[in-house]
């Protein structure tokens, strides 16, 4: 790795953080006017581009995807300044958007995805674009963030059309589908980065499950998380039965909450990761099924994001009372939702480290 690459690293995060100052410039200086908020944020793009080509100059590396993570690494400090101006921890940097932006954005849904976008995502932006600077892959980290940006992207999509503010969309909505068919774009490069696995097959793996009690645990979870998720996008789809009535109004009232985003992520969640729970069990079973530590880390990088909205929006006051948690079932929602987040990325944890049983043997293992 060159001087000039890690300096151009550098180079990124500053950027980030030089979106504090712009945005309370911007802020003090934009008058009450849509027109006015479209011309500053078109003057803000023209800036970021303009650092960047004066600071990574014959610095940055050959990969397109930096400057996209680049870009996106200072957007993200941008949404954590929505979120915590949001929650009155600061003031003035934002008020002005908070006024204009597209309704998802003050929605419980829209809150936590903020805090979800400058935390977990800008800290994914940074690893990939140490990662791209260093030379080394990171194929890994990326498919993490593709689960949890298509998580994002298909919810938010679905739930700003369908929801009580689709009437609302407005031309901040277009600009999200800029964002998104980037993001898209950026996904492919991902997915055809090669595999970094190891072309090896221990002998120790190819037990019968019987011999592999950490893969009997993981599938006997699966089994009830695939009846949690179908379980769920009935209760959205309004299911009658008695179950689910109760399990609305004791547990999970947010699920009827008219914005209509808990439901498109409860619909999105039975429609994708049920099928994905039969094929997990099948993966587990048969050895070299090579595509389940790429599926394992789309999958868990989707729930970590889906799980972490939905349990903070459920109890978050900008959530009305009437579709908050219960006190009285607070803890029975917390455990059952922390363990549906968490077990997903034990099993990815375990598909990376020990990826041998999912590895087929090459011909000349074969011929040995």
């Amino acid at each position: 790795m060159s001087v000039s690459a890690a300096s151009a690293g550098t180079g990124v995060f500053v950027l980030s953080l030089m979106s504090i100052p712009i945005c309370y410039l911007f802020n003090s200086l934009i008058a009450n006017s849509a027109q006015a908020f479209i011309f500053a944020g078109c003057s803000t793009v023209i800036i970021i581009l303009s650092i960047a080509h004066f600071m990574f100059k014959k610095k940055a590396p050959a990969d397109p995807l930096f400057y996209v993570y680049a870009v996106y690494a200072f957007f993200s400090v941008v949404n954590l300044i929505i979120g915590l101006e949001q929650d009155n921890i600061i003031d003035g940097f934002v008020t002005f958007y908070l006024r204009q932006a597209d309704p998802h954005i003050n929605t419980a849904h829209g809150h936590m995805i903020s805090y979800w976008d400058g935390c977990v995502h800008y800290l994914m932006y940074l690893l990939m674009i140490a990662a791209i600077t260093w030379g080394d892959s990171y194929r890994a980290i990326g498919l993490y963030w593709v689960g949890s940006f298509l998580m994002r992207a298909i919810v938010y999509i679905l739930g700003s059309t369908v929801g009580k503010h689709g009437t609302e969309v407005n031309y901040f909505f277009l600009l999200h589908m800029l964002y998104i068919s980037v993001s898209i774009w950026a996904c492919f490069r991902i997915f055809s980065q090669p595999s970094t696995q190891e072309d090896e097959l221990a002998e120790a793996e190819q037990k019968s499950l019987l011999h592999r009690p950490l893969d009997l645990l993981f599938i006997i979870y699966l089994v009830p998380a695939f009846a949690f998720c179908v379980f769920r996008g009935l209760v959205v789809l309004d299911c009658s039965s008695t179950w689910c009535q109760e399990y609305t109004q004791q547990y999970e009232p947010y699920l009827k909450d008219p914005t209509a985003y808990p439901k498109a992520q409860m619909l999105v969640g039975m429609l994708y990761s049920g099928p994905y729970y039969i094929i997990t069990l099948y993966g587990l079973m048969v050895p070299g099924c090579e595509w389940m530590p790429d599926l394992t880390l789309v999958h868990s990088g989707a729930l970590a994001q889906a799980q972490f909205t939905h349990i903070c929006a459920s109890l978050h006051t900008r959530t009305p009372f009437s579709y908050r948690v219960p006190a009285g079932g607070q803890p029975v929602f917390l455990l059952v939702n922390i363990l549906y987040a968490l077990m997903p990325q034990a099993l990815c944890y375990r598909c990376l480290t020990r990826p041998a049983f999912f590895l087929r043997p090459t011909p000349d293992k074969k011929t040995d």
